[in-house]
């Protein structure tokens, strides 16, 4: 598919819908893509969505995540990354329902952040994240434990990145941490390290390790990785104990797709890029790129370069359409050939908004999203430790 501005990259037999299905233990690109991507949605359904969202005017909030695809993101009334999303919820209490077109994990903090008598609504309840289902509370629990055991316990803090489960959020809260998006994560490990001598953090391994080596000094050698489907994280008590910062085994489908081959690659094909990747990008990946941060920052960015340059964006694929399409001036390329949406995130499509909206304009509250009142507290807890962070408040963006 061509549009003006950008390029689809060219269809593979791994270039498609659905990420996250199968693996690979010695590569994080193993997960499979067939399939085909989206139908377009019945042009009858905008009219229905508009209808809708029309008559229900302000008793309804729709947010729309970044990663979400066109026809959903035009009946957004804002957009933006998780946290900032469910941040808006919070200042909207006038607002009976919130419709957090995002995933699981996002629609559970728009809830422990806004009023109990607001209804946050997740269109489609499998639009999860993988990246946050790596890492279960039982799991985590068990993990503790061996830190226990190693007795490293005390000198702890756990950090958990915003793209976690409500639960393990307050786990974090119940420990002494803070939750840290990426933006924000290297405030994040400088307040945990005056609060003690080790970080556990959850449940990305790539931003945690980018940010502790890249942005506080940290050497490789310095980090270990908790595998928790091996006994003991698959570590010793002495490694654990020689640690600075021990990382969960997790990492974001997407953004795993990218390799340092791929950055080689595009800087062959496009003469003069500048390559540009989220921090959830594999180590080597960000080492090779030109530039790294938050998708805020991918934004601002692109936003501000000069007509005529050339881009290449290692993040989810609906964004850098987007952004390639509101800059025709620029060239702006995916980093991977390949092409792969965020299959959870792509879950929230028109159907499900319209099928939404107008069972709630009927009275009918569906896919409600309750975060249990104690998990609320708790994770809430790690939430305002995050927002006391110096400089943090005004600025916190995944």
């Amino acid at each position: 598919m061509t549009t003006e501005g950008f390029v689809d990259p060219a269809p593979t037999p791994l270039a498609l819908l659905l990420l996250g299905r199968g693996a690979d233990p010695d590569s994080e690109r193993g997960v499979e893509c067939p399939g085909d991507l989206p139908v377009a949605s019945d042009p009858g359904l905008v009219a229905r969505a508009r209808a809708a969202k029309a008559a229900l005017g302000d008793r309804v909030f729709v947010l729309g995540h970044h990663y979400q695809r066109d026809e959903v993101i035009e009946f957004a009334d804002v957009t933006g990354d998780s946290f900032k999303l469910a941040r808006d919820a919070a200042a909207r209490p006038d607002a009976e329902f919130i419709v957090f077109c995002g995933v699981h994990f996002m629609a559970e903090s728009a809830d422990i952040l806004t009023d109990s008598s607001q209804a946050v609504i997740l269109p489609d309840l499998a639009a999860g994240c993988s990246m946050a289902d790596m890492a279960a509370i039982a799991q985590v629990e068990d993990a503790w434990d061996v830190l226990l055991d190693a007795g490293i316990a005390d000198v702890t803090v756990p950090i958990t990145y915003m793209n976690s489960t409500a639960a393990i959020k307050a786990f974090t809260g119940r420990h002494g941490g803070a939750v840290c998006t990426s933006s924000n994560a290297a405030r994040a490990l400088e307040w945990a390290f005056t609060m003690g001598q080790k970080v556990f953090f959850l449940p990305d391994q790539h931003l945690g390790r980018n940010t502790a080596v890249l942005e506080r000094g940290l050497a490789l050698g310095d980090c270990v990785v908790f595998d928790p489907h091996k006994p003991g994280g698959g570590l010793t008590a002495d490694q654990l104990r020689a640690a600075t910062m021990i990382l969960w085994k997790g990492h974001c489908s997407v953004h795993g797709r990218f390799t340092a081959t791929t950055v080689a690659e595009v800087r062959e094909r496009v003469p003069g890029v500048t390559v540009l990747v989220h921090p959830e990008c594999q180590h080597e990946v960000v080492l090779a790129a030109d530039l790294v941060g938050s998708t805020e920052f991918i934004i601002r960015t692109i936003d501000a370069a000069p007509p005529g340059s050339s881009w290449a964006i290692g993040t989810e694929l609906n964004l850098v359409k987007r952004l390639a399409l509101a800059h025709p001036d620029k060239t702006i390329v995916f980093l991977d050939k390949s092409v792969c949406f965020c299959s959870t995130m792509n879950r929230i499509d028109l159907p499900h908004l319209v099928w939404t909206l107008e069972n709630l304009l009927e009275g009918r509250v569906v896919n409600r999203i309750e975060v249990d009142p104690e998990v609320a507290r708790w994770a809430r807890i790690a939430l305002d430790r995050m927002l006391a962070l110096p400089g943090v408040s005004a600025v916190a963006k995944d």
